[in-house]
């Protein structure tokens, strides 16, 4: 195996695992707050890391270029995208899960 051949798997398990993570937040995280944190910073870092083993595998190409701009695209939109949403259920008056939100526990 090639040095180039090796980033790329190294890059695609790495964007694998943080897309099967931010996955994992989304369904399993209890509001739309922490589900938006999970899925902007992990499915991102998974993008990203994706897009970036494509831009290895492609070598010197204008197609680099392209996802390189792509990638860049992504880092920027995802996390402002998921700020909006946020910010816009705090608008609409949607409370945070606490922990006395869990239920069944009483503190004495």
């Amino acid at each position: 195996m090639t040095p180039a051949e090796i980033a790329v798997v190294a890059l695609v398990a790495g964007g694998t695992f943080f897309a099967i993570v931010a996955a994992v937040g989304v369904l399993r995280l209890p509001d739309l707050y922490t589900r938006t944190h999970a899925a902007s910073k992990s499915d991102t870092l998974g993008a990203v890391l994706s897009l970036g083993a494509v831009a290895v595998a492609f070598g010197g190409d204008v197609s680099t270029l392209k996802t390189v701009f792509l990638l860049l695209f992504m880092f920027v939109t995802n996390p402002t995208a998921a700020h909006a949403i946020a910010r816009a259920a705090y608008d609409q008056g949607i409370e945070p899960w606490t922990a006395d939100d869990a239920g069944g526990e009483s503190e004495s």
